[in-house]
């Protein structure tokens, strides 16, 4: 089992959308996920059409007084599953700072799954902040995925990224984290930018970088007000067909223990 660090400090770059969808993509190849929605604003949780359980958060476990595994709950998709979030995980960053263990709080949480291996893939979609939240993922997590949107500031955001996860290691909180993958999101093939950002984060960082590049579109945009992945959403499009790309491209990587189909 491999825990995974969805996350960026800027906002509005993809991370719910990829934690969603690739965790959709990667339960149809087979492979057992869990989301651990960690954004207070619970868009994961929704995305997914389960805000009326949103309830059942991390809030509990993160203090000790209750397991993970009782947060833990079944998606309609099959081999997907989800802890939900809410408005409440603002607060447990409060309480958690107060603790001489803050930073490895959710590592500790994490560890019963760790030994069950009841999952391939746990996929942490964290909150857009460099809080608690976000460093106890990277304290937690094996490596870190980062979707990058395709704009100027791209590298900008990269450099401040890469300091994070060097400050996560420096801080013996986690001293194995490193960017296992860097994922190009909102890709318009209409502008030039596009390409050109692809091209330059490429040239930067050669093999972090997903060779699927996800596109802009609306449909990816629509998806999460219906509660839908765009894989249910819009089967046949665009969006879906790079998410399930990328699902590839990520198990090729990872060397999932469970035989591709097809």
């Amino acid at each position: 089992m491999k825990i995974i660090a969805i996350a960026n400090q800027k906002g509005g770059v993809g991370k719910t959308t990829t934690a969603v969808n690739l965790g959709h993509a990667l339960a149809e190849k087979d492979q057992s996920i869990l989301i651990v929605d960690l954004d207070p604003q619970g868009n994961a949780t929704s995305a997914l059409g389960m805000q009326e359980l949103e309830s059942e958060n991390l809030y509990e476990a993160l203090l000790g007084d209750e397991s993970i595994v009782d947060k833990i709950l079944p998606t309609r998709i099959e081999r997907l599953f989800l802890v939900p979030a809410n408005l409440d995980l603002a607060g447990v960053e409060v309480e958690i700072a107060r603790m001489s263990d803050h930073l490895t709080r959710l590592s500790k949480t994490l560890s019963i799954l760790r030994d069950d291996q009841t999952f391939d893939f746990i996929l942490l979609d964290c909150p857009p902040s460099l809080g608690i939240l976000m460093t106890n993922a990277l304290a937690a997590a094996d490596e870190l995925l980062t979707p990058i949107q395709c704009e100027y500031f791209a590298l900008e955001g990269l450099v401040k990224i890469v300091r994070v996860v060097e400050q996560v290691r420096g801080s013996g909180a986690n001293d194995q984290l490193e960017i296992g993958g860097i994922v190009m999101t909102m890709f318009d093939g209409r502008t030039n930018l596009s390409g050109q950002v692809v091209a330059d984060v490429r040239e930067h960082f050669a093999g972090k970088v997903y060779r699927t590049v996800v596109p802009r579109t609306v449909r990816l945009s629509e998806a999460p007000s219906f509660g839908k992945t765009i894989l249910e959403y819009d089967s046949g499009g665009a969006g879906a067909y790079a998410y399930r790309a990328l699902a590839r491209e990520f198990l090729k990587r990872h060397s999932s223990p469970t035989r591709l189909p097809g």
